[in-house]
C-alpha cells in the first residue's frame, strides 16, 4: 500500500467510527450510527499536514518491459482505451488515466470518488491500446507490475455537441494545462513553483495522488482534489473545473511546510516565448513572431492595469512588481490572427491566455516574472507567480483562493485602452538608441489625444510622438531610448487624459546584447 493509500485509508477508518462506542452515556438509548463524511478538501489537507511533519521521501518507479527506455512516438503510441472509461455512458465527462514513460517516471495514486466514496484506481496496463507501428513485437503484460499512472486527462463536449475534446490534462510534477472553446493547448498552470530563477536551483513538487470526483448527470464541473509533495513542503489542492468559452478552475490551496520558506511561487504559469516584433532582428525564422504569449498582464491592488511585453533576452531576467492584495495576474496572448505568426501547424494564434483572479486577501508580495534565454520554441522559458513578501514558516498552515480562468482573452473588461502590439528597431539618427513603437487600441479615445507619460530606469527617453490610425484603430506612441551606458532598463508609458490614465501602463525590460 502507497503512503497515499494508507493516509486515505486511515482517514476513512477514522470517518466511519461509531458514536456510541465513543459516548458510553449513550448506551441505554443507543443513537443512529452517523453516516461518515464524504471525501473532501480537508481530508487532503490532513494528508499534507501529516507528511510535512515526516521527512521527505522520493519516490520513483523502476519502468520495465514495454514501458522502459520509451521513444517520445512510443510513449504517444500507447493510448488509454476509450471501453475502459470510468465514467462510460456520460454524456458530457469523459476520463483518460495516463501510462507511465519516457520523461514520466514518479508514480501517481489515482482514486475516483463517488457519492463521497474513495475507490483507488489501481494501475493496469490493460487498460491502453499499443500501437503496433511502434510496439512490433507486442507487449509482455507479464512482466508489467504496479508502476503507478502518470496522470489523468479530462475530456468534454466543448467545442461539438457531438465530440469529446480533451478540456485539461494533469501530467508531470505538478503542471496542467487547459483549453477553452477554440483554443488549443499552449501554456501550463503548476500547483506551486520553488526557487525558479534562484541560484539554488529549482524545486520541482510533485501531484503524488489525486482524487476525482465523478460527476452527476446535472453536474457542470468535475471536482478533483490533489495531494502535493516536495522537499520543501507538503500541500493540498482543490480544483472545480469548469469547461466552456471560458474554461475555470475554481481552485483552493492549503501548504504545510516542512521548513522555511521565502522562494515559494503561488498560482504559477509557465509559458513559451521566443521572440516577436520587439526583438524579431535576432532570429532567422521565416515567421514574424513565435510564442504562446506575448505579456504579462496585471491588475493591481490598487486597480492599476500593467501590461509587461516579454521579451528575448540573451541573459535570464527576473522582474518583480511590488504589490499589496494584487486582483489578477496571468499571461496573455494578445496576437489573434494568422498573420502575426503565419505557422499553419502551431496555430500560436490559437493559444489560450491564463488568469488568476484571488479570492481572498494575499498580503504584501510581488508578482514576479522569469525571462529564461533560449534558442528555439521547444521549451517553455516563461514563469509568472506571486511571491509572499512574508517567509512561509514551518509547522504553519497557508491557504490561498483564487480562480484560474483559461480563455483566449483575460476576464477584464474594464472601459480602458490596451496595447496591441510593440515593436522595436535600431534608432535612425542614434546608433546607439532603440526606437520603440507601441500601438494602443484606439476605440477608447475621444477627439482630444491624450498625454503620453514616459519613464526609463537609466539613460533617457529621446523624442516621442503620438499618431491616430484611425483605418488599423490604433493610438501609435513612438519615441526613441538613449541607454547612455545602460546595460538594463525599464521602460513604461502610459497615455493620460485629464482624469488620469486612459490607458493601461506599458512596461518593457531593455538589456544590451
Amino acid at each position: 500500500m502507497t503512503a497515499v493509500s494508507a493516509l486515505s485509508a486511515s482517514l476513512g477508518a477514522a470517518l466511519a467510527q461509531e458514536g456510541p462506542e465513543a459516548q458510553p452515556e449513550a448506551a441505554a438509548a443507543p443513537a443512529e450510527e452517523a453516516a461518515p463524511q464524504p471525501f473532501g478538501f480537508e481530508d487532503v489537507a490532513a494528508m499534507a499536514r501529516e507528511l510535512a511533519a515526516k521527512p521527505y521521501e522520493y519516490r520513483d518507479a523502476e519502468l520495465v518491459g514495454s514501458f522502459a527506455n520509451l521513444t517520445y512516438d512510443q510513449y504517444r503510441g500507447i493510448r488509454f482505451r476509450r471501453d475502459r472509461d470510468p465514467w462510460a455512458g456520460s454524456r458530457d465527462f469523459a476520463l483518460d488515466l495516463l501510462p507511465p514513460g519516457a520523461i514520466f517516471h514518479e508514480p501517481v495514486d489515482i482514486a475516483l470518488v463517488e457519492e463521497g466514496v474513495v475507490i483507488p484506481v489501481r494501475f493496469d496496463p490493460h487498460m491502453f491500446d499499443f500501437d503496433p507501428a511502434q510496439f512490433p513485437d507486442g507487449v509482455d503484460y507479464e512482466t508489467l507490475g504496479d508502476m503507478g499512472w502518470s496522470g489523468f486527462r479530462i475530456r468534454a463536449p466543448l467545442n461539438r455537441p457531438d465530440v469529446m475534446d480533451e478540456i485539461a490534462v494533469f501530467q508531470g510534477a505538478s503542471y496542467f494545462r487547459a483549453v477553452s472553446r477554440g483554443t488549443l493547448y499552449g501554456l501550463s498552470a503548476r500547483g506551486l513553483a520553488i526557487g525558479t530563477g534562484s541560484a539554488e536551483g529549482e524545486e520541482f513538487p510533485l501531484f503524488r495522488g489525486f482524487w476525482i470526483h465523478k460527476p452527476g448527470s446535472q453536474d457542470r464541473s468535475v471536482l478533483v482534489h490533489a495531494l502535493l509533495d516536495s522537499r520543501s513542503v507538503s500541500g493540498a489542492f482543490e480544483f472545480r473545473i469548469t469547461p466552456g468559452a471560458e474554461t475555470v478552475f475554481d481552485t483552493r490551496v492549503a501548504l504545510f511546510p516542512r521548513q522555511d520558506m521565502r522562494n515559494a511561487g503561488i498560482a504559477p504559469l509557465t509559458s513559451m516565448y521566443w521572440f516577436g516584433p520587439a526583438d524579431r532582428s535576432r532570429v532567422d525564422d521565416y515567421r514574424p513572431a513565435v510564442h504562446d504569449s506575448d505579456g504579462l498582464q496585471m491588475l493591481t491592488g490598487g486597480e492599476q492595469r500593467l501590461w509587461r511585453v516579454l521579451s528575448g533576452h540573451r541573459t535570464l531576467q527576473v522582474s518583480a512588481f511590488m504589490d499589496n492584495d494584487p486582483l489578477g495576474f496571468g499571461l496573455a496572448q494578445r496576437a489573434r490572427d494568422f498573420e502575426s505568426y503565419k505557422d499553419a501547424e502551431a496555430r500560436y494564434e490559437k493559444r489560450p491566455s491564463a488568469w488568476i483572479a484571488p479570492q481572498d486577501n494575499w498580503g504584501k508580495g510581488t508578482v514576479t516574472l522569469i525571462e529564461i534565454p533560449v534558442e528555439n520554441e521547444f521549451n517553455d522559458n516563461i514563469v509568472s507567480f506571486w511571491q509572499p513578501a512574508d517567509t512561509l514558516r514551518k509547522g504553519n498552515r497557508y491557504d490561498f483562493n483564487y480562480i484560474l480562468t483559461f480563455a483566449a482573452e483575460v476576464p477584464d473588461s474594464a472601459p480602458i485602452s490596451r496595447v496591441v502590439e510593440t515593436m522595436s528597431g535600431k534608432a535612425i539618427n542614434n546608433p546607439n538608441g532603440r526606437t520603440y513603437i507601441v500601438d494602443f487600441d484606439l476605440g477608447l479615445f475621444g477627439s482630444d489625444d491624450p498625454v503620453p507619460q514616459l519613464r526609463a530606469s537609466a539613460g533617457r527617453i529621446g523624442h516621442s510622438y503620438l499618431l491616430r490610425l484611425p483605418e488599423q484603430g490604433r493610438m501609435r506612441l513612438a519615441f526613441e531610448y538613449l541607454p547612455e551606458g545602460a546595460k538594463l532598463a525599464d521602460l513604461s508609458a502610459v497615455l493620460n487624459g485629464p482624469e488620469g490614465p486612459l490607458s493601461e501602463t506599458w512596461i518593457a525590460r531593455w538589456t544590451r546584447e
